[in-house]
């Protein structure tokens, strides 16, 4: 999204946002077809545990939609939920392997294509995380001045 006060973005940007949307894509797609097409252990299913898995992941739909980069950056987040369900699930179905390995892929893609494309657009656009020294200064002259 390019308006007058956004300025372009580099390659690698595009590239990292790129990346960031393969894998988010990819697991907004994998999600549904995995709960969908490979049977519960307990043969029990309900519309619930079929859908629940994907909630967290519609939460940054609209930022990523906007391409906002606070939206990259914290997404981070969730999608860390879908890498440590990928290594349990590693460890604890064997058999879905296929299955396993593609949400690692997604979430890994996700995972370092939205702090990539977070740090580097955040530069583009002049964005800074203020350091906690910075902070501390500032309150403190602020409460000297205030005696």
């Amino acid at each position: 999204m390019n308006t007058a006060d956004s300025p372009a973005k580099k390659p690698i940007t595009v590239k990292f946002q790129r990346t960031a949307l393969f894998g988010y894509v990819g697991l907004l797609i994998l999600i549904p077809l995995w709960m969908y097409f490979v049977p519960p252990l307990d043969g029990n299913t309900s519309w619930v545990s079929l859908f629940f898995p994907i909630i967290p992941l519609l939460l940054p739909l609209r930022g990523i939609i906007q391409d906002n980069t606070y939206t990259y950056a914290w997404a981070n987040f969730i999608v860390m939920l879908y890498f440590i369900h990928g290594l349990t699930m590693l460890w604890a179905a064997p058999d879905e392997l296929t299955w396993v390995l593609l949400e690692l892929v997604f979430a890994s893609s996700m995972f370092i294509g939205c702090t990539y494309y977070a740090r580097h657009r955040g530069q583009e656009q002049g964005l800074k995380i203020r350091k906690l020294k910075e902070e501390l200064a500032e309150e403190k002259a602020a409460n000297e001045q205030g005696k």
